[in-house]
């Protein structure tokens, strides 16, 4: 009796957890082609980063401009600038400038690289435990089926004009790291200069190359 149950079940559940995956999957796939289409933009952020078992909850506010595989993150505490090439990451309290490549780095923190990577190496669904009433978001959850550093993607989206609205990265350390995207500004004038470090507009900032 209990496996004929199991069996019925089974049947009944397989079928729509697999459409769930594949509309995910979808409206995930016309989210990512809506931000890769703009030209360019611009974008307050609220970052969150908490960790339960350390008792860690840091809040932050910044602004982040995003063009192709180039960005730039105001944050408090820090900068950090992509051309897509290099990152500079500068510590204004420490005068500290920290040079990587872009190439060797899992770092980036523009939306339409983080989603396009890990769209292609995670299993999407709606996260049915989370209800946002009356809207049009959805909150999808991407599972790692690699053996990448992070265990899970969150990412909440406008299902009826294809934006994104937030996501949180769960790290396998326990930390969760959350970008609110608000008032976003798309296709619009953004000087090439933005998207790169010049050391002599910082005296006395000391340049560590990590490449």
């Amino acid at each position: 009796m209990r496996k004929w149950l199991i069996c019925l079940l089974a049947t009944m559940v397989l079928p729509v957890w697999a459409q769930n995956e594949s509309n995910a999957e979808a409206l995930l796939k016309e989210v990512i082609d809506t931000t890769a289409s703009y030209k360019n933009f611009k974008a307050d952020l609220g970052y969150t980063m908490v960790n339960i078992e350390m008792d860690i909850d840091e809040k932050k506010t910044g602004v982040i401009y995003v063009q192709g595989d180039a960005y730039r993150l105001e944050m408090e505490g820090q900068l950090v600038i992509s051309d897509g090439k290099t990152i500079w990451t500068y510590l204004p309290d420490s005068e500290e400038v920290m040079v990587s490549s872009a190439e060797d780095s899992d770092e980036s923190i523009s939306p339409t690289k983080i989603l396009s990577k890990y769209g292609d190496n995670y299993k999407a669904r709606f996260d049915n435990d989370k209800k946002y009433q009356g809207t049009n978001l959805k909150e999808i959850s991407l599972k790692s089926e690699d053996g990448n550093n992070f265990d899970k993607l969150n990412v909440v989206v406008d299902s009826k004009n294809k934006s994104l609205k937030s996501f949180s990265i769960y790290d396998k350390n326990g930390n969760i790291f959350t970008y609110e995207i608000l008032n976003l500004q798309s296709s619009i004038d953004i000087q090439d200069s933005v998207f790169t470090f010049v050391s002599t507009d910082y005296p006395g900032v000391e340049v560590i190359d990590m490449r």
